[in-house]
This record gives structure tokens, C-alpha cells and sequence, in this order.
């Protein structure tokens, strides 16, 4: 089968399995978190482009059992029943020490050893990470950018997948630290997780009980190797050049635009790429098209940049990226 768009042949199983495996995995997960569709898109987006997540809201709104079932739907493989997952509840008094590991002394072999860390991981949730110093939120920018951990002389690899769930409060909250921008821009999107319509909270609370047993009789619908081959295809997505000169303009405009004193990065746009290829593949399509730029945009930017004063943050990236999808429009892509 010929691809419309590229001329590049594909094979007739990749899309359709694709979508097919996206859509059980989706299903599965909201079994457990109710009226979320859009949340968990952008988490699977995440997933599927390689990055990591940051999700900001108020205690109680399901952003931790988000995590944990996403990691429940998905089989470790070589026998393991699930992925290796962890969660990391950050404090004030956390060391660096306690997400890395550190080496202990084993009377066996009368030799220090290294105890690997909840960091050697496949999904990591990282709760409430505002609550712990920079010091410590910094011990993770090695681990998300690189995939990797450096102790004294020695570095260490981690898991193939390792995909980073991390949650905060609102930084108006008492006991919060605000991110570091460097480790704001290691994540590539940060979403809203927003409390639930009427009727979908009605619903929970009449089966809040099914709910919590669904969390333990989640089906495994992906193994760790079916993710690894998502995020090969979802490279594999078109975009046409237009969508990256649309990309490009946004992330330009950010650096000269009166009300943003610190604009987007070269890998916040790489990042916005990635995004863009990841969510159309979650959206079942083997190309961008200008609506995926319109519903990624402030997930992907909003967070890198920093702005003048409240105004400039409800209004500049919205006309910035007004401007650039209604010229897509008239060309007519797609």
C-alpha cells in the first residue's frame, strides 16, 4: 500500500495494528480513570514520542492512578507480569541519593556494592515533585534527558523504556518549589488534569468500588516491546513541510513577542515535532494535520516560556498560534 501523502510504501498490517493496539490500550485505561480521553492521549502522546510528562493540579483530581494504569496495561515481556514500576513520593528532606541509589557495604564480599535507585525503571511517577528542593528535581535531568545516571566515575544505563509521569501541586500552594527551567524543558508537555464534568463524577461515585477493583483486574494489552515499536512508527509519521515552517514560525515568534521575556528553545521545537508525529498516530493517522498543531501547541510550549505578567499568559501563545493555523487553513493541506 502506497501512502497519499509521501509516495512511500507502507506495509498494509502497520497503521491498522497501530490503531488497533492504541484504541485497547485507551479502552482499558479508562476503566479506571472516567472522562479523561484527552489527558490520557496526551500521556500515551508523551509516551509514544519519547519524552515525559508533568501534570499539574489539586490533590484528589486521579493524576496518581493515572499513572499506575497506564504502567498496570502494559506487560514487562520475558516473563515479567507488568513493567517495572515506581513511584516516588517527593518531600522536603529528599536526597538525590534516594531516586539514584547509593553504594552500601556487602560483609560477603567485603566490597562497597551500588543499590540501584526507583530511578532503573520503566514508568516512573514522581509525585508531587515541587515538594522536594531543587536539588533534588535536578537529580532527574540526567535520568529524562539521557537515560542515564552518573555516579562518581561510573554510568549506568537505564531502562530502554523509561518514561517519566511526574505530577505537581499549583505553586501557589504552601510547601512548593518552583522547577528549575532547565527541567521544565526535559518535559514535553505539561497538561492541566482538570476536575471531571457532572455526570462522569455522578458515575464515579456510584461505582467507586468497580473502580478501585478494575485498578487491580486491569488487562495487559501492550507488552514493553509493542510500546518500542509504536514510538518507531510514530517517527515514521508525515509531516509536511508547511506543518514544519508552522512549527518553526511559532517557535520564533515566542522569542520576539512583547509580553514573553524568554521564548521557546531549538529543542522545544524538536520536541513539538515529535509530539505532533506521537499524537497522530494516538489519533489513529499516519500524517499531521493542522488541528494537531491547534490541540498540542500549549501543552507542548506553554510551560518553556516565560512571561512578562498574567496578561501576556492568557493571551500571547494564542494569538501566536492563531495566526499560523488560520494560514495553514488557507492552504488547505489536507
Amino acid at each position: 500500500m502506497t501512502d497519499e501523502l509521501t509516495g512511500a510504501q507502507q506495509p498494509e498490517s502497520t497503521q491498522p495494528d497501530a490503531t488497533r493496539s492504541l484504541e485497547l490500550l485507551v479502552s482499558q485505561m479508562e476503566t479506571v480513570v472516567r472522562g479523561k480521553r484527552p489527558q490520557i492521549e496526551m500521556v500515551l502522546t508523551c509516551l509514544l514520542a519519547g519524552g515525559h510528562i508533568l501534570m499539574e493540579d489539586n490533590p484528589g483530581t486521579g493524576k496518581t492512578v493515572m499513572a499506575r494504569t497506564l504502567a498496570q496495561c502494559i506487560s514487562g515481556g520475558a516473563g515479567e507480569d507488568h513493567v517495572l514500576f515506581k513511584r516516588i513520593q517527593f518531600t522536603p528532606d529528599l536526597l538525590p541519593m534516594d531516586l539514584i541509589g547509593s553504594h552500601i557495604f556487602d560483609d560477603r564480599s567485603r566490597d562497597f556494592v551500588f543499590k540501584k535507585g526507583p530511578l532503573f525503571c520503566n514508568v516512573l511517577l514522581a509525585d508531587e515533585i515541587n515538594r522536594a528542593s531543587p536539588k533534588v528535581q535536578s537529580a532527574l535531568l540526567e535520568a529524562m534527558a539521557e537515560h542515564q545516571v552518573t555516579v562518581g566515575d561510573a554510568t549506568m544505563k537505564l531502562e530502554q523504556m523509561f518514561f517519566t509521569i511526574a505530577t505537581q501541586n499549583p505553586i501557589e500552594m504552601e510547601g512548593t518549589y518552583p522547577l528549575p527551567a532547565a527541567q521544565l524543558d526535559r518535559f514535553f508537555m505539561k497538561i492541566s488534569f482538570g476536575y471531571v464534568d457532572e455526570a462522569t463524577e455522578i458515575n464515579i461515585y456510584r461505582e467507586y468500588l468497580d473502580i478501585a477493583r478494575n485498578l487491580v483486574t486491569l488487562q495487559q494489552v501492550l507488552s514493553m516491546q509493542d510500546i518500542l515499536n509504536l514510538q518507531a512508527q510514530a517517527g515514521n509519521v508525515f509531516v509536511h513541510d508547511e506543518i514544519v515552517k508552522a512549527v518553526t514560525n511559532i517557535v520564533r515568534a515566542t522569542r520576539n513577542h512583547p509580553d514573553i521575556s524568554l521564548g521557546a528553545s531549538t529543542r522545544s521545537g524538536i520536541a513539538f515535532l515529535k509530539c505532533l508525529r506521537a499524537y497522530a498516530l494516538v489519533k489513529g493517522r499516519t500524517f499531521v494535520t493542522e488541528d494537531d498543531v491547534r490541540d498540542t501547541c500549549r501543552n507542548v510550549l506553554d510551560h518553556r516560556l516565560v512571561y512578562r505578567n498574567k496578561e501576556g499568559r492568557q493571551k500571547a501563545l494564542e494569538g501566536i498560534l492563531l495566526k499560523e493555523t488560520e494560514r495553514l487553513a488557507k492552504l488547505k493541506l489536507f
